[in-house]
Order: structure tokens, then sequence, then C-alpha cells
């Protein structure tokens, strides 16, 4: 039995802490909202964000990030990506040294365009960070629903750790070195997912969702590997995986947001009307900063900027994209003749 100390008690902070609870581990839940920690505990079960999963009586529910950090096997960090920061800022000094974490959000920093694994390993430098992230609604997690993850690190080791305290009969974790390509695939997901829920808002099919899809994995790949990360990452469970579920699903915030706005909601009214924090209207200007950094062609990326951020309408952006320039979908194929 390992101690787990999970921070962040969101809807997929809890379905996992639910999963290692079930594994056999003792897991401690820190939340900085008073009011969450004492519905938890009265109920054992979220019931704003996790409805109908009732959490283990072992399970413990703490406003105290000293003793939820303290004397733990495991931290898994579950805030969303925009309190990550000043989360870790206020973990440090009760982490102690060579301490695994596990990030288990997704987004990049607007300011600084830095991987989650990347702003915890600044702000708490005595740690050793991991990732874990995969095709995995958090809503069936918490159902003991089949699910398939992928833990990644630097060091192979920290990666199987992290694998065998997750890994359950409905719960498969795969590894990986590849954090760059791992977070970039999760967090500009939710940047095509947008798109793809806008597509629904306006009433398109499936034509149209499978060529967001598709030349969305494209635009991802495109700069994932310029950054450094591994192409077999984006055609595996952290990227097409994961755009795939994210796009399609009914548990998805992001798609919901989209689907918001494709009917002629503002990005402010989608996301108070989906009351959770939609990673991918965070994640989105990061994800054109690194297309102009790395010089990569990202043209629904461009799009969804403009409708998020400079008044164009989805019914605007349509065209735009449909009528781009004529091309070759893989210039690098050569032709017989």
């Amino acid at each position: 039995m390992a101690e787990i100390g999970v921070i962040g008690a969101g809807s997929w902070g809890i379905a996992l802490s639910w999963l290692l609870t079930n594994n056999g581990h003792k897991v401690t839940v820190w939340s900085v909202i008073e009011s969450e920690i004492e519905m938890l505990k009265t109920s054992h079960e979220h019931k704003d964000k996790l409805p109908g999963v009732k959490l283990q009586d072992s399970m413990q529910f703490t406003t105290d990030l000293e003793s939820t950090c303290k004397d733990k096997d495991l931290l898994v960090f579950a805030v969303p990506s925009i309190f990550t920061r000043s989360t870790a800022k206020q973990m440090k000094d009760f982490v102690k040294e060579g301490q695994i974490i596990t990030s288990v959000a997704k987004g990049v920093e607007e300011n600084s365009l830095m991987r989650l694994s990347e702003i915890i390993k600044e702000e708490i430098p005595q740690s050793r960070v991991t990732v874990l992230c995969g095709p995995s609604h958090a809503e069936e997690v918490g159902k003991g629903l089949p699910t398939t993850c992928v833990a990644g690190a630097d060091r192979k080791s920290d990666a199987e750790f992290v694998q065998n305290l997750f890994a359950s009969d409905v719960f498969r974790v795969y590894t990986s070195p590849d954090m760059l390509g791992m977070e970039l695939g999760a967090a500009l997901k939710n940047v095509v997912a947008l798109a793809a829920g806008m597509a629904d808002g306006m009433g398109f099919g499936d034509n149209t969702k499978a060529a967001l899809i598709t030349r969305g994995m494209a635009e991802i790949t495109r700069l994932g590997t310029a950054m450094g990360g591994a192409a077999e990452t984006f055609a595996g469970l952290t990227g097409i995986g994961d755009l795939i579920v994210t796009c399609a699903s009914v548990h998805s915030r992001n798609r919901k947001a989209g689907y918001l706005m494709g009917q002629g909601k503002s990005a402010d009214e989608a996301m108070a009307e989906v009351k959770m924090v939609v990673e991918g209207v965070y994640s989105a200007k990061a994800a054109l900063q690194l297309a102009k950094k790395y010089n990569v062609e990202m043209p629904i990326v461009e799009q969804v900027n403009d409708i998020l951020f400079n008044g164009k309408t989805p019914k605007e952006a349509l065209p735009e994209l449909m009528m781009r320039d004529k091309k070759s979908e893989h210039s690098a194929l050569p032709w017989k003749e």
C-alpha cells in the first residue's frame, strides 16, 4: 500500500482518488475550497463535479496542504492548469527531496509557454516530475469503465512506479519517455475540441467532425515534432486517442463549450454554463504563440483564437478554413510522375 496525496478535488482528481483507493492505497485529497472539503467529508461524493460516484470511507479530505504533501510515496497534481504555478509555490516547502509528483492536468502556460511538468519542476526543483494522460474522462473512470492511459517520465523507473500504482483490471497504463509530446497532445487537443464542438453546435455532421479531428491532429503533430516530440506519441493514446475522445464525447467540457459557441454564445457565456474550467480556452493563446515561435502552420488554432478573442463568429471562420489554398495532404509523399 502506498501513501498518496492528491492535490486538487475537481472531477479528475476525485476520479483518480477513487481509482487509487480501489487499488488498495491510502489517499488524502486536498482542496483550497473549504466548502468542497466539507461536502466530501459529509457525503463522500462530489455532488457538483462527479455526482453518483461514491467515495470509499477510507479516503481522507483536507484543506491542510502541508499534511497532504508530507511523508507521501506519490503526489498527484490535479489542479487546473491556470492554478499550477501558484499551487506549486505553496507546496514547495512541504515536498521532500526526490519526491515523485504526477501531473494529471492539461495545458500550456500562456506567458511562459511552459508545459505543466516544467512549471512544477521550476517551482519545486527537488521533485521528480512525471505525467499521466490519455483518453480518460473522469465520469467513466469513476464508474470503473475500462480506460487506458500513459505514464510519462524522464526516468524509466519513475514511469514504471506510477504505472504500478495506477494500473488495475479497469485502468491499463503504458509508459513513455516523451513527456513533451504527451503534454502537448493533451493540451492542444482541447483547442481542437472547441472547434469540433462549434461544428456540432452549428449543426454540421460526421464528415465535418472527422475532418477537424484529422487535420487538427496534423497541426498538433507538426508543432509537436518541431518542438522535439516523437511522431509516435501523436499517433498514440495521448495524441489521436485523447483527441478523439475529447472531440466526440458528451463528457467533454471543451466540446460542450464549443457547442454553445457554435449556437451563438460568447466564450464567457459558454464557460459560465459549463461550470468547470475549459482548458482549451486558456491553451489556445499559448498554442498560437508556439506556432509562431516554431514557424508552424496551424489554421484551426488560428481560427479558434479569432473566435475566442477577436470577435469572429464560427460561421465566419468556416469559409476561411475551407477555402484556403489548395495543397497535397502529405507534401512529403512523392508522385510517380
